[in-house]
């Protein structure tokens, strides 16, 4: 939390940098306001700093409604954090409260209830259920303002337990009946079907976008995933049911990027089989594209270092690519061993179609087909090695991580204990260290990952004038702490920039 006279000087200057950091409340009128607030600002005494939307609502705050503190991006301090307050917040995040409540929660972090709500309430200023009853309000907000769904209907996807809980919290959050907010909402927010949602993504300045989709679109696999230039679509499965998420503009013909900076957002389609699942859905596609991340911190921190310096300069809000389910990245990790992108990738496709659960097919689409969700570590722990297409070796590492989620050996939640994953995946027969630090940075967002023996580090770093081992990279990347999964991302870069003659005469070697 930032000190209450930095707070105030952020809300005075309406600097949209802080917009989730934390969040003004006013005294003399009962409001709780996000940073950039256009409105006026409020004497200082009137002001209290709080550093969630739950805690402003707890303290009988609500919503204003000209800057819609509720629709702000997520604090990056959530990301950065690997303590038990950091962990609490991602899987509150990702609706484990709203599926198994407290009780579930406190059990996969380890701790009882009552230490967990203690340390929540010092840190962030509410415990668990009130955050849990903050993120569902905004669920049901999106569901009034987007769809047609009947409001009984949206009270039970949005998380409540009855008609009359959604609807008290919704005049005390909103200042609004549901049926108000519904009757407010724009002509275009509407949608056709009950289960397709057009979402906005807030993020923070810079936001570098365009590498973000190339990273995906390179890394697509065939049936699960279409990649675009400005654009990204996939299937995934979620608590509820089988979901497509749609992100950017994927048929677009012009660079959108700039528009999406202009207005602070980026288009988000949702197709999903159970409502109940959208806290979700839109928790994953915010860890996807990095979303919550202060690019801001990261520019300061790198765009002085005599080497990464040009780069940031040139292509500031590069974010760390994320992922929407951390099995299938760790197997993808897996598959990646000592093999090409492209390789990496037939792998993936190959496997998924051996045993992925099919999706329903839609001949009137005009696009190439998602046709099947990404294999359960079920699918994989029940499967025959021959069946998998790859080296007995590597087959055996498949099966065994997949026993190991199936078994709790191995938590790769979003909420998951780093250290911990980390050595439970070096237990594993044919997991490597490469390996645990691509899925330490893709499925658990650790923004300080770096890998000093992996091929196209070394290709990047030659490109920005540094030779050496993997030991000297290892020293080199020790000066971009704690942001050196970002510094990976513009490192990869640099090596995509590698002289065409220069290229060709590696893949001959």
């Amino acid at each position: 939390m930032l000190t209450e006279d930095a707070c105030y000087r952020a809300l005075s200057s309406r600097d949209p940098r802080f917009d989730g950091w934390f969040f003004a409340a006013v005294l003399t009128t009962g409001i709780y306001c996000r940073p950039s607030c256009p409105a006026t600002t409020p004497k200082r005494a009137n002001v209290r700093f709080l550093p969630t939307a739950a805690a402003a609502q707890e303290a009988g705050f609500r919503a204003c409604k000209r800057c819609r503190p509720d629709a702000v991006p997520g604090s990056p301090e959530w990301n950065v954090r690997a303590d038990l307050v950091g962990r609490a917040m991602r899987h509150i995040a990702d609706g484990v409260v709203d599926r198994e409540g407290v009780a579930g929660l406190a059990h996969r972090l380890g701790y009882s209830e009552r230490h967990l709500h203690r340390q929540l309430v010092a840190e962030v200023g509410a415990g668990p259920i009130a955050l849990a009853r903050a993120q569902r309000s905004q669920a049901a907000r999106l569901l009034l303002e987007t769809t047609d769904v009947p409001i009984a209907s949206v009270a039970f996807a949005a998380g409540f337990a009855s008609v009359r809980q959604f609807n008290d919290t919704v005049r005390e959050v909103f200042a609004l009946t549901p049926s108000q907010l519904r009757a407010s909402r724009r002509p275009f927010n509407r949608t056709p079907t009950a289960g397709a949602l057009q979402l906005r993504l807030p993020f923070r300045l810079p936001f570098a976008a365009a590498p973000t989709f190339e990273f995906l679109a390179t890394r697509a696999v065939t049936g699960i995933e279409l990649g675009g230039s400005f654009g990204y679509r996939r299937s995934v499965g979620l608590a509820h049911g089988a979901a497509v998420i749609e992100l950017g503009e994927f048929t677009a013909v012009q660079d959108p990027t700039a528009t999406w900076v202009a207005r602070g957002w980026l288009p988000c389609r949702l197709e999903l089989s159970d409502l109940r699942d959208l806290a979700s859905a839109v928790s994953r596609c915010r860890r996807l594209l990095d979303l919550d991340a202060d690019a801001q911190a990261v520019s300061e921190a790198l765009g002085d270092d005599p080497l990464l310096g040009g780069a940031i300069e040139a292509e500031p809000g590069r974010r760390v690519p994320g992922h929407v389910d951390g099995f299938e990245v760790a197997v993808r990790a897996v598959l990646g061993q000592q093999v090409s992108v492209a390789g990496a990738r037939t792998l993936a496709a190959r496997l998924t179609a051996a045993l992925g659960e099919q999706l329903p097919v839609d001949d009137s689409a005009a696009t190439p087909q998602l046709t099947h969700l990404f294999p359960t570590p079920q699918a994989v722990a029940a499967a025959d090695p021959a069946t998998l297409g790859v080296t007995r070796s590597r087959a055996a590492a498949l099966i065994g991580l997949a026993h190991a989620v199936v078994d709790g050996a191995v938590d790769l939640d979003p909420g998951a204990d780093r250290d911990r994953t980390t050595a439970q995946l070096l237990a594993l027969p044919g997991i490597g260290p490469w390996t645990t630090s691509y899925i330490r940075m893709r499925a658990l967002a650790d923004p300080d990952v770096f890998m000093p023996t992996d091929l196209g580090v070394r290709h990047g770093l030659e490109t920005l004038g540094f030779t050496g081992d993997a030991r000297c990279i290892e020293a080199l990347a020790a000066r971009w702490r704690p942001w050196r999964s970002y510094a990976l991302q513009h490192v990869w870069a640099a090596a995509h920039r590698r002289p065409a003659a220069r290229l060709r005469e590696e893949k001959i070697a």
